[in-house]
């Protein structure tokens, strides 16, 4: 049997492992494939595919969008995306305006709080990784604001805390179309960590399906036995392929280990074969 993992994040985003690195660690757990779905970017792709290149590693190029719907952080990754077509990169980069805006404003509201942090700072820590809260969480950290990152999404940049601000976010459908537009396979990322009830989740899938979404992640790290078959059960009912992955961000979630999760996830590569038929 080969396993896959359909949902891994680099240092392009908000993860630890280079794309380079994640290819080494990949082969080392005799991973037949991984897709790299860093946050709104591909800037980690082609050095992956070049690591990958001379291995019999299969590396899917892939996305996670961060989309808004009714309040509420909805992720939907895209796997097998031709990355390198224009009309995707153009439309990416209104994405990733969006997040510079909004990174600027938080920068300024944690000037508020008497935290020395700049621009130029993050850029001197993290470089020119898409930034997300983790990398405020981590520079609070580094200076010795916060003890841990989870103290510093509990205290500032978590949701309704003082140096939170969301930002214009597209929509789960226009990310969904984006995908199929670029040849790619949509997947609602992590259902359950939305906490919606089955009723508003079906609405969801439901909606999406007529956009073009394919998979839903019914296998993930934190999921637990009943709540894998209950997702898996949800995508029959919902005429959803299952997908899955195992979120991983390197040192950032120490727990979650790449193609493993948190030591019993198994994704077959079949899953990806019966996605990739629906197109």
């Amino acid at each position: 049997m080969k396993y896959i993992d359909l949902h891994v994040h680099s240092n392009c985003s908000d993860g630890t492992y280079s794309p380079s690195q994640l290819v080494a660690y990949a082969l080392e757990k005799n991973l037949a494939a991984f897709a790299l779905t860093d946050h709104d970017t591909t800037a980690g792709l082609d050095e992956a595919m070049q690591a990958a290149a001379h291995t019999n590693l299969e590396v899917i190029p892939g996305i996670e969008f961060s989309t808004e719907y009714k309040g509420k952080d909805i992720h939907i990754v895209g796997l097998d995306i031709d990355y390198r077509s224009q009309s995707f990169q153009d439309q990416l980069c209104q994405f990733q305006h969006s997040r510079e805006i909004r990174n600027q404003k938080m920068i300024a509201k944690l000037q508020e709080y008497h935290i020395a942090i700049s621009w130029e700072e993050m850029e001197n820590l993290f470089g020119e990784a898409i930034w997300t809260r983790a990398h405020f969480a981590e520079y609070l950290m580094q200076k010795g604001y916060v003890k841990t990152t989870e103290e510093a999404f509990s205290r500032f940049v978590g949701d309704h805390c003082p140096c939170y601000v969301p930002r214009e976010k597209v929509s789960p459908a226009q990310a969904v179309r984006l995908i199929r537009e670029s040849g790619g396979i949509p997947v609602l990322a992590h259902p359950l960590l939305y906490h919606m009830s089955e009723e508003e989740l079906a609405i969801l899938a439901d909606a999406l399906k007529k956009e073009g979404l394919i998979g839903i992640e019914a296998i993930y790290s934190t999921y637990i036995g009943y709540q894998e078959d209950d997702m898996r059960r949800f995508a029959r009912h919902h005429g959803l392929c299952i997908s899955g992955g195992s979120d991983f961000h390197g040192s950032i979630k120490p727990t979650i280990d790449l193609g493993c999760g948190r030591g019993n996830l198994k994704i077959p590569y079949d899953l990806l074969e019966t996605m990739r038929a629906q197109l």
